[in-house]
């Protein structure tokens, strides 16, 4: 064979294995647009990467669904999920019908995939928190540390009633990670998804507990952790985190690099010397910067009012608040700000969802679906602009004004021909 400096390639062949490597990448993606370049609002999308991310279209606001439920989802509830694009099945899934947490998450997730195949599906882990109910914990039980102590030995460290795991300890950490890797082995898993990072890596959160130098360790091993798990699930399987935080010194954006996104909780309680403006507009800026970095964001907030912690919080304010709303009414009241906000910051792969808690148990809230879901909305003309503390963006169907300084938003609707 002549080498590349002996042969040259004629122009008309160069052509056609150019189209053909493009038609075979639409092929591979089913949606030649995103399969890399740049969106309507100015993001770069991952071309490497784009097979294996969620579906995803600005038609309507773009979802996303978090959700746990202990004994099986009916077929309704089925019928329900299977309308979202990414879904995350939470701890304590399907457990009390299927004997452990992944079975019940597997069941979910083959009922959902069997409606919709294209449905994007994440295995939930807490990279920090032992919470139980999984077949792996039979494991758990031979591993020498497996948990932190405090200076009395006792090991129900977090919110004074669950264990923590020890990072440092090489055989913790390669149960948790080869734990991942028997999910995400079933093509009706797309990835896991990672809890818990914030109390892993927050330099003071169980330091007086368990001293400084174990805290350090801890925040080390959290580090090998995320990569153990990278390389034991592979590349083609997603890792999202819960991770990004306008609390850290670059909100999180430093700890991005070995997952494919991040889910974004608690954006409005601003933390340390920040104020609530300060620490929103952080926030937003983290949200833009990985969206378009070709992140997959995953944007929950709580209907309650802004600014508030959940009960069983600590002074950290690492926690959400999950407060519940009577009617639909105070429900509509409670979506737009939250809702002005994602706008602003959403890109391709970004996907919304707002709640009044994870659990399925209770009732049916978590079903609540708002007019706006079903209205249009099309692609954004751009990027956000900014004006002190005013935001403000367009999209086909919609225009966004948010200011948080005054945590005042207003969404104008249009109809697809463009009247109000």
């Amino acid at each position: 064979m002549k080498s590349s400096d002996d042969w040259v390639c004629p122009v008309f062949l160069k052509i056609g294995l150019v189209s053909l490597c493009i038609g075979l990448t639409s092929l591979r993606s089913g949606h030649a647009e995103e399969s890399g370049g740049t969106d309507a609002g100015g993001s770069a999308v991952p071309s490497q990467r784009a097979l294996n991310y969620p579906q995803f279209s600005w038609d309507r606001i773009p979802r996303y669904m978090h959700v746990r439920k202990a004994r099986s989802f009916t077929d309704h509830e089925v019928q329900y999920l299977s309308k979202f694009p990414l879904i995350t099945f939470e701890k304590a899934n399907g457990h009390l019908d299927h004997g452990s947490v992944e079975a019940g998450t597997l069941v979910a997730a083959r009922a959902v995939k069997a409606i919709n195949p294209k449905a994007t599906i994440l295995y939930y882990r807490n990279v920090m928190v032992h919470y139980g109910g999984y077949e792996a914990d039979d494991q758990l039980g031979r591993i020498f540390g497996a948990f932190l102590r405090d200076r009395s030995g006792r090991t129900s460290l977090v919110r004074g009633r669950v264990e923590a795991y020890d990072l440092s300890n090489a055989e913790l950490r390669s149960w948790w990670a080869n734990s991942c890797r028997t999910m995400t082995q079933s093509p009706d898993i797309d990835g896991v998804f990672l809890d818990g990072n914030v109390k892993a890596i927050e330099p003071a959160y169980l330091v007086k507990e368990i001293g400084l130098a174990k805290k350090q360790q801890t925040i080390a091993g959290y580090h090998e952790l995320i990569s153990e798990t990278r390389q034991a699930i592979g590349p083609e399987k997603l890792m999202l985190a819960n991770l990004l935080r306008a609390r850290f010194d670059d909100a999180g954006l430093e700890y991005l690099k070995n997952f494919d996104g991040s889910y974004l909780e608690n954006f409005f309680h601003n933390v340390g010397d920040a104020d609530y403006e300060q620490y929103v507009a952080r926030g937003i800026d983290a949200f833009q910067t990985a969206a378009r970095q070709g992140k997959i964001i995953a944007f929950t907030c709580g209907l309650a009012t802004a600014n508030r912690k959940a009960a069983d919080s600590n002074d950290l304010g690492i926690d959400e608040a999950h407060a519940s709303v009577q009617t639909m009414d105070q429900a509509r009241q409670g979506l737009v700000y939250p809702l002005a906000i994602f706008l602003v910051c959403a890109e391709r792969y970004s996907y919304f969802r707002v709640h009044e808690g994870y659990s399925a148990n209770e009732s049916d809230r978590w079903m609540r679906w708002f007019p706006e879901y079903d209205r249009p909305l099309g692609p954004p003309d751009g990027p956000a602009s900014r004006e002190g503390s005013v935001y403000r963006r367009k999209f086909r169907h919609a225009s966004v004004m948010v200011d948080i300084k005054n945590r005042k938003a207003d969404i104008r609707w249009t109809n697809p021909q463009g009247k109000q």
